[in-house]
């Protein structure tokens, strides 16, 4: 036991300093006034307005309750070029669609929304991908001048400046994306305990210093759409190809940020409800192999359980090994608890969130090779939820659209 303390400590000082820093939890510093003003004079002085831009708003299906919001705080963007929104309605049965409707009408901004109905769901597509899919054609055919394209989800809060500092980051960066993982809600007693967890594992596991550098594999946020139409974590997967499309050594440059106001708006009150989310990611970048899942069961038993196992079981000088790694797993997770607002006493509970995954994981090692779409059902059914959208890393993402077109029109030739 004492052997596989020292090896968490080992990995524990290797993860602090030597994997990108991605335990500062550091939201994106926000433009200045000036720099928007000097990039808005040189963009109406080249274009004479700044680039045309396209929301697609992808709502999972019953959104009726938090659509409203999300819609109203795109549509009160103080962006100054030629904004749209689309919404795909995946045939909501609550009204989606016409609290949608709602919102711009009471903004009196109808002309600045289009809200399209989905159609079936095609062979070999993930329900979200397909519906983005739809929201993009609809851009040539309602004839919109688009440079860049926003792809939302139906949950989020957006403060009024949001899309000028996405596209003013942009441009001034020369990204083909920017991606912003937005602050989940963090005030029910389940949310508090795993919320803040759950994004400190993804930022491990993708170090956003590391998505952000051209010369690292890494791609942690949200080719074209029809590239990635089976894929469940359709960010991650799209920043994946547009990060290597002439391949892994000609890498181009996105940027994933933690969002400093971006919000989303969905409750998440039950343990069983934030587990989707798990689920949804998790085995997903697993590729469901029960090999995979079992070095990952124990590699967190070996990060996260052994040190303070060790502690309480022994509790004597020899258990200084244990203590240390222990204080470096609170030190490193105590920056993520500061963004979510939540007091660093939470920290050396850590080890419990991790046990509590590892059980669920190990209830899954039996069928851990189901397909992705079946495996995240089951998983919402078998705790009783509500089949709704679970969390996902990123939730706001700004490409560059003639990246997203040029790649589908090659595919769609190649077919031809």
């Amino acid at each position: 036991m004492l052997l596989i303390v020292w090896l968490s400590l080992l990995i524990w000082i290797a993860l602090v300093f030597a994997r990108g820093a991605f335990w500062r939890a550091q939201p994106a510093p926000a433009l200045s006034e000036t720099t928007i003003h000097a990039l808005s004079n040189a963009k109406i002085a080249r274009h004479g307005a700044w680039p045309g831009l396209v929301a697609v708003v992808v709502p999972a299906t019953y959104e009726a309750d938090v659509i409203g919001r999300a819609v109203d705080s795109l549509l009160k963007q103080d962006y100054e070029g030629a904004f749209h929104v689309i919404v795909v309605d995946d045939h909501s049965s609550d009204g989606t669609a016409a609290v949608t409707l709602a919102a711009a009408r009471d903004l009196g901004l109808e002309d600045r929304l289009t809200v399209l109905t989905g159609k079936p769901l095609p062979p070999g597509w993930s329900g979200k991908v397909w519906a983005q899919s739809q929201g993009i054609e609809a851009i040539d055919k309602l004839g919109l001048p688009v440079e860049f394209l926003l792809l939302t989800d139906a949950d989020i809060y957006h403060p009024a400046d949001a899309v000028t500092q996405l596209v003013a980051r942009t441009i001034l960066e020369n990204r083909d994306l920017v991606s912003l993982m937005v602050r989940l809600r963090c005030d029910s007693l389940w949310e508090k305990a795993l919320i803040p967890a759950f994004v400190f594992f993804f930022a491990k596991l993708y170090p956003f210093a590391w998505v952000n550098d051209t010369k690292k594999a890494t791609a942690g946020a949200a080719g074209g759409i029809e590239s990635i139409r089976h894929e469940l974590i359709d960010d991650c997967s799209l920043a994946e190809r547009i990060k290597h499309r002439r391949g892994r050594n000609d890498g181009r440059p996105i940027r994933l940020d933690l969002a400093a106001s971006s919000e989303s708006l969905r409750p998440y009150d039950s343990w069983c409800e934030i587990w989707n989310m798990i689920a949804r990611t998790a085995f997903t970048q697993l590729r469901y192999s029960p090999l995979l899942l079992a070095g990952t069961v124990l590699g967190m038993f070996v990060i996260y359980v052994a040190p303070p196992l060790f502690v309480l079981t022994y509790g004597r000088a020899c258990a200084w090994p244990a203590w240390l790694a222990w204080a470096l797993m609170c030190v490193a997770y105590a920056p993520m608890l500061r963004y979510y607002r939540r007091s660093p006493l939470w920290a050396p509970l850590l080890p419990l969130v991790a046990l509590y995954a590892l059980c669920q994981r190990d209830d899954r090692l039996g069928g851990a090779c189901v397909t992705g779409a079946a495996r995240a059902d089951s998983g919402r059914r078998a705790c009783g939820c509500r089949l709704r959208k679970a969390p996902e890393p990123s939730d706001v993402l700004l490409l560059r659209q003639h990246g997203v077109q040029r790649d589908d029109h090659v595919r769609r030739e190649r077919r031809t």
